[in-house]
């Protein structure tokens, strides 16, 4: 039989032990909660970072590739004047990236949102690239495919100077195909381009498009006086928007030798 001085003595030990073994759980217990709560706040992280992400990857735009980003609230630096009191007013998108570059973006919309025309004002920064084809992602802001070749299809005269038309490679004759346009300046570094769908004949779409560039006005240079030279200048050779069928905003003599593939 055990004597009482040696149960006296070992329960302290026991005591002890319990104890210990105890500390250990509790210690192991919020490790385990730490941990746990650790992961929860990585994944609320990662899903607000996709939140953040989602309007860029639902959007189909060629403009916003890496890098750009939609400027909320940078005010419109452009307009068109308008030819009537019932014109529609397109959507607006300015997009920047942060080597400076800068591109205002009008669209309108037909039938069932389908676009029917667009012009974009890029002003360009540090992220140019002088290497890539001026007319590369013309084809896919027309809504055809990254492989659809374009070719030139004449010239149209604008207070900008010549523009440069592109259209389907293949385009046949008369065929109700819209038409991409690039007019391009080094001083400033500036590249206005686009698309119009507007007009059932070739010569209403090239008068579309001489009567979009022809109402493009500036609103505020954003500290470019080179910008608002161009446009003061440009503004002197404005012309009153032309029904198809007038040469006088055509470069005839020009037209017939520029087809082929781009």
């Amino acid at each position: 039989m055990q004597s009482p001085e040696a149960s006296t003595a070992t329960n302290p030990t026991q005591i002890h032990l319990a104890l210990a073994a105890f500390a250990d759980e509790v210690v192991g217990t919020l490790a385990r909660l730490f941990a746990y709560v650790g992961v929860l706040v990585l994944f609320a992280i990662l899903g607000l970072a996709a939140l953040g992400q989602l309007p860029t990857l639902r959007d189909d735009d060629p403009a916003l590739k890496p890098g750009w980003a939609v400027a909320e609230r940078s005010p419109p630096g452009f307009a068109l004047s308008r030819l009537d009191s019932s014109e529609k007013t397109a959507s607006y998108t300015i997009l920047r990236h942060p080597e400076g570059g800068r591109r205002d973006v009008m669209r309108w919309a037909g039938e069932a949102d389908k676009a029917m025309a667009e012009l974009e004002i890029y002003r360009e920064g540090g992220e140019f690239d002088v290497t890539r084809p001026a007319a590369a992602d013309l084809a896919v802001r027309m809504g055809l495919g990254t492989a659809t070749p374009l070719e030139q299809a004449g010239l149209i005269d604008t207070k900008f100077g010549p523009v440069a038309l592109f259209q389907p490679t293949g385009t046949a004759e008369g065929a109700r195909a819209c038409l991409g346009y690039l007019k391009r300046s080094e001083e400033p570094a500036l590249q206005i381009s686009g698309f119009s769908c507007q007009g059932d004949s070739l010569p209403a779409r090239r008068a579309a498009i001489a009567c979009t560039l022809n109402r493009l006005t500036l609103l505020t240079s954003g500290n470019e006086p080179k910008l608002a030279e161009l446009f003061a200048h440009a503004e002197l050779k404005r012309r009153p928007c032309t029904l198809p069928g007038s040469s006088d905003w055509l470069l005839g003599a020009a037209n017939a030798q520029l087809r082929g593939a781009l």
